[in-house]
């Protein structure tokens, strides 16, 4: 996995947690459902990351 692709993905779990954080602030429940949604769906693709990575890994490993 690319550095550039990591980067991207922890941008998006910080934008889903501000907007989380405001929307709770705010009572703003819609707002704090879409940061969550966001921050999720940040997560599974950091989790795909470290499986591609450890894929990867394995792959060197045998060569």
């Amino acid at each position: 996995m690319s550095f550039k692709d990591k980067i991207k993905h922890k941008s998006e779990e910080a934008k889903g947690a501000a907007k989380e954080q405001y929307g709770e602030a705010t009572d703003d429940e819609r707002l704090e459902a879409e940061g969550r949604t966001e921050r999720g769906a940040a997560n599974v693709k950091h989790a795909g990351d470290k499986v591609k990575d450890a894929a990867h890994d394995i792959k060197d490993a045998l060569d």
